[in-house]
C-alpha cells in the first residue's frame, strides 16, 4: 500500500496593517514559510517593517510607524 505524503504548506498569509497616522494597508502578503509557527503576528510585523524600510529607501518617502498587525479575513 502506498504511503501518503505529508502536505507541504506553501503559499502566503495575508495581513492588514494599521499605521499610527491612521492609514491602512490591506492584504500584505507574507510567505508562510517565513512566519514563526509559535507567534506568527510578531514575526509578520518584523517582516512588514523590513518591507516598509525597503520601500521607503526606494521611494524616498518613509512610512509611519506600525500601530497594529492583524490577519486578513479569510476569503
Amino acid at each position: 500500500m502506498a504511503r501518503k505524503k505529508q502536505p507541504v504548506e506553501n503559499g502566503f498569509v495575508l495581513f492588514d496593517v494599521i499605521y499610527q497616522d491612521g492609514t491602512r494597508s490591506s492584504n500584505r502578503k507574507i510567505a508562510s514559510a517565513e512566519l514563526d509557527v509559535i507567534d506568527a503576528d510578531v514575526s509578520a510585523r518584523a517582516i512588514i517593517e523590513a518591507q516598509d524600510r525597503k520601500i521607503a529607501e526606494m521611494s524616498g518617502r518613509p512610512r509611519a510607524p506600525i500601530k497594529s498587525v492583524t490577519r486578513s479575513a479569510a476569503r
